[in-house]
């Protein structure tokens, strides 16, 4: 696997702890800039937001640019953001900060993605996009808890600070580590990128995605309640499931990979299958402790770990460029956004475990979505169209 993988897989992380350290220090950053707990979680949103509609444009803006330099640019405006957000003497100017990076973040994503495409073979760019995406597990597993202990320790801005170190650290490795690659000559335009997005099978493979992750996070979003509240652990012990859940979603991750490029649909299919399994069992047995330990680690073996059969998919139906991936990444990020607010709808409606069941209800629909791919099964499924082919063939024969 070439190392530019595991570079992207570093900048990844930097992006994902960016977007998750809120939620980790909700009071601190309350008393800091005056503002209340409510007003806080709209920073959260905020973030998602500005991945999901303005992600794509900032793509378009740095399509005409090399690869390499187009990641240079992003990692220079999310590291602006960063610093904005540490030095923030108000709440408008951190929610100007968390608009800026979560756009800046977005678009990295996409860039990054297609990036994977071009630098490794078709056969096996699931494996590679799976390497890359540890960088959104480790962000869950180790950046979320790593952020919120300096911001307990040293104050919410330290940990805004780390995330600008780590930022740094990664667009340097980018530099040295990441390929001069041109972009393709007769291919990969914006008219031909945008062109596929005329294609209705796009539209619905794009609502897969959308389903698989609002389906998961309609449960993570809540598991500290549900955990606390239905299951009776302690406060203290969620953050150590919470860890354990992590470490899920990095061997799901990595297994999904193994088999992302040669079986994608039916990793989808059974992925959907199961998780519909977990959360509704989840549900019906959160009062329980250890049925509900074992259905929140098999939510996070197969949930947000289909991102390389999702991505793989996206890119086979459209193609491999940087805008196609980039809007994916929104309607990844889309699934966030209505998983955890129809779920706290249905919270206070029908109770903690509703969110279980709207989980598995939207994993039902993402079933349904897939099957008439499933049916036609295709043998065998194209290599997803790369954009640039200024590539060197010796790259390719590094994986």
């Amino acid at each position: 696997m070439p190392r530019a993988v595991y570079v992207l897989a570093l900048g990844i992380f930097a992006m994902v702890t960016s977007e998750f350290v809120v939620a980790g220090l909700m009071p601190q950053m309350a008393d800091g800039l005056n503002a209340t707990i409510p007003q806080i979680g709209y920073l959260i949103t905020a973030f998602a937001v500005a991945m999901a509609a303005g992600g794509p444009f900032l793509t378009v803006a740095v399509m005409k640019l090399p690869p390499r330099t187009a990641l240079m640019a992003l990692f220079a405006i999310f590291l602006a953001g960063n610093v904005l957000a540490a030095t923030a003497s108000g709440y408008a100017t951190m929610m100007a900060a968390r608009i800026v990076t979560g756009i800046a973040s977005q678009a990295f994503f996409g860039v990054g993605i297609s990036l994977c495409a071009q630098i490794t073979r078709p056969e096996v760019r699931g494996r590679a996009i799976a390497v890359a995406m540890n960088g959104l597990m480790l962000g869950t597993l180790l950046g979320l808890p790593i952020s919120t202990l300096v911001g307990e320790h040293f104050g919410w801005r330290a940990a805004f600070w780390t995330i600008t170190l780590i930022t740094v650290i990664a667009a340097v490795a980018t530099l040295f580590g990441v390929p001069r690659i041109e972009r393709a000559q007769g291919g990969g335009s914006f008219r031909e990128e945008v062109g596929v997005f005329r294609r209705p099978r796009l539209w619905l493979v794009l609502s897969t995605s959308t389903l698989i992750i609002g389906a998961t996070f309609s449960a993570f979003s809540y598991f500290n309640p549900i955990l606390t509240d239905l299951a009776g652990f302690s406060a203290g012990t969620v953050p150590v499931l919470l860890i354990a859940y992590g470490a899920a979603t990095v061997v799901g991750n990595n297994v999904v990979g193994r088999f992302a490029d040669k079986h994608t649909v039916p990793v989808l299919a059974v992925g959907l299958v199961l998780n519909t399994v977990f959360l509704a069992g989840f549900a019906l047995l959160a009062d329980l402790p250890v049925p509900a330990i074992i259905c929140m680690m098999g939510i996070g073996l197969v949930g947000v770990t289909m991102n390389p059969a999702m991505a793989t998919r996206v890119q086979r139906t459209g193609n491999a460029g940087p805008l196609v991936n980039t809007v994916h990444s929104s309607f990844i990020t889309l699934g966030i956004i209505l998983g955890s607010s129809i779920g706290a709808v249905v919270i206070d409606v029908w109770g903690l475990r509703a969110p279980l069941w709207l989980g598995a209800i939207m994993a039902v629909a993402g079933l349904a979505t897939v099957l008439p791919d499933l049916a036609r099964r295709p043998a065998p499924e194209p290599a997803p169209a790369a954009p640039a082919a200024g590539a060197p063939a010796k790259q390719a024969e590094q994986v």
